[in-house]
This record gives structure tokens, C-alpha cells and sequence, in this order.
């Protein structure tokens, strides 16, 4: 290995010099930018105006959350199972009370939706005891 000798090899000269007699009046200099500098003074009064405007608005967005979340999630579309399980439990709910309440969109949209085979149909029939009442029904 080649022997190394830190006196030989040529110095790399920093790239920051400082000015002449730059520390000589940098204090001088300081205490003259500071004193021109003026002080911003908010008033008491100005900042009890400032907060007490952020406290409300903070108090308000805060009351509006609930109500706008409560606007927002509030359908008044039922599902079929709620509706469904709604007026299984009703006890004194009967045919006659649903039928009444049918337009004739809703008829029509039944007539559509349901779709009974003969053989369904028949098989509804032969096991039902019941078929005069079905009938007559």
C-alpha cells in the first residue's frame, strides 16, 4: 500500500470566506434592524372578538352534524323483509284492510309480478283441504 502523507497533498480551499471586519460591526448591525422593526400589537378587545366568532362557528358546525347526518340517511322507501315482518306482527291487519289501501298502479304491478304456473296451481289445490275457500275468496 502506498503511504499517505497529508502534508504533500494540495488543500482544497473552502468556498465561504467571510468579508473584511464583517464581525467587527455585525452587533452594531443587529441591534439596528432590531430596533427599526416595530412590534405588532394586537388589542385585548380585537382577539375576545376574533375567538368568540371561532368559538360559535365551532359550536354551530357542531350542532349540524347530527342534522345533516339524520337529512341524509332518513329513506322513507321500506324494504320488502321490514315491510314484510311489519305486517306479519300486526294481529288485527286482515286481507280486507290490505286490499283497500291497493290503487290500480299497484294492482297492475302485482299482476305483473306474479306469475303461477298451471301445475303450481294445481298442486295448491289438490293439497288444500280448504278449496270452497279458497273459492269464494
Amino acid at each position: 500500500m502506498k503511504e499517505f502523507k497529508l502534508e504533500n497533498e494540495p488543500k482544497i480551499t473552502p468556498g465561504f470566506k467571510t468579508p473584511e471586519n464583517y464581525f467587527n460591526d455585525f452587533s452594531t448591525k443587529v441591534l439596528n434592524q432590531i430596533n427599526e422593526r416595530e412590534v405588532k400589537v394586537i388589542p385585548f378587545y380585537k382577539r375576545k372578538k376574533v375567538l368568540a366568532m371561532l368559538a360559535a362557528a365551532v359550536v354551530f358546525i357542531a350542532l349540524m352534524i347530527p342534522v345533516v347526518n339524520n337529512y341524509n340517511n332518513t329513506s322513507k322507501d321500506f324494504d320488502a323483509n321490514t315491510l314484510e315482518t311489519y305486517l306479519a306482527y300486526q294481529s288485527n291487519l286482515n286481507q280486507y284492510d290490505l286490499i283497500n289501501q291497493l290503487d290500480t298502479k299497484d294492482i297492475e304491478s302485482l299482476n305483473n309480478n306474479v306469475a303461477l304456473e298451471q301445475e303450481t296451481l294445481e298442486d295448491i289445490l289438490s293439497s288444500n283441504p280448504n278449496i270452497e275457500n279458497l273459492i269464494s275468496e
